[in-house]
This record gives C-alpha cells, sequence and structure tokens, in this order.
C-alpha cells in the first residue's frame, strides 16, 4: 500500500528536483512513470541525459517500442508501459486513490510560487487523503526538505 508525496518546490524547479527524486526511486529498484505537459516531458527527455552524477538516468518517452523496459516512462496521463511502482505527477497531472493504492509512492511535486499549482496540489491533497490515502507534505521553505504534515492511511 503506497503514500501520496507532496513536494512544495519554493527553492528549485522541478528540473533540479525531480532528477533528484528519480535517482532516489532508481536506487529503491523501482520503475518510475512521470506524468505532466508534452513540452515539460520533451524537456526532461533531454535534461535527464546529462544529469550528474552519473551523466544520465535511464528513462524514455512513452510511445516507443521499449516502453515496457525503460526504467523511468515520460508520459502523458497513464503511461503504465513500464509497470511503475512510483508514479510522479507534475504540473497537476492527475493521480488517483486507487494508483496511490496500487504504487510503493506517488510523488506530486507543485511549483510554490504559482498560485494555481498551490490550489491543484490543496485540491489533489484533499481528495487522495479524503479517499483514505497516506500523504506526507514536505516543504523546502526552510533550505532543506522538511516534512511538515503526515496523514495516515485510512481504511
Amino acid at each position: 500500500m503506497g503514500a501520496a508525496y507532496f513536494y512544495h518546490l519554493t527553492r528549485q524547479p522541478v528540473e533540479e528536483a525531480l532528477p533528484l527524486l528519480l535517482d532516489r526511486a532508481l536506487a529503491q529498484g523501482w520503475r518510475v512513470a512521470v506524468r505532466g505537459q508534452a513540452a515539460r516531458l520533451d524537456r526532461l527527455d533531454r535534461l535527464l541525459w546529462t544529469v550528474p552524477p552519473n551523466g544520465f538516468l535511464p528513462h524514455g518517452l512513452a510511445g516507443g517500442q521499449h516502453d515496457a523496459r525503460q526504467p523511468i516512462l515520460l508520459g502523458g496521463p497513464v503511461p503504465e508501459a513500464n509497470d511503475p511502482a512510483c508514479l510522479m505527477s507534475l504540473d497537476g497531472a492527475e493521480i488517483t486513490p486507487d494508483e496511490v493504492r496500487r504504487s510503493d509512492r506517488a510523488c506530486i511535486l507543485f511549483d510554490g510560487h504559482d498560485p494555481a499549482a498551490l490550489d491543484r496540489a490543496r485540491s489533489q491533497w484533499v481528495a487522495l487523503t479524503g479517499a483514505g490515502c497516506a500523504a506526507q507534505y514536505w516543504s523546502q521553505d526552510s533550505g532543506r526538505w522538511e516534512k511538515k504534515q503526515e496523514r495516515p492511511e485510512r481504511t
């Protein structure tokens, strides 16, 4: 049974925070599906070839012939061809309560300087915790990641 982790980005953009989270997910042995807007996913596709310390993170854009083999699959609303243990949502992309329950972790990254992104993240928090999903809220306001709130799973 998974949990939703909300990452309130105030000190770095998604393009800096996401590779760190992806690297940690891969270290756990998880396959990852990343959902977001097509333009951002295209930029991330290029970025993930040059991310230190290893120089790249193994990934692909959804829709290719090797989607099922990709450790990280960047795709549209439901890129599940790689059987992900971890889902990552950017740009307010939907993650359902059932998906949270089926995954090891669902990560929702949102820009703390964008009022619309804040509203969307609040709505996702209410929907997921209201459906009984475990959730954690992490903020980087102090300069490092700190857990600010946690809701246990409800059955």
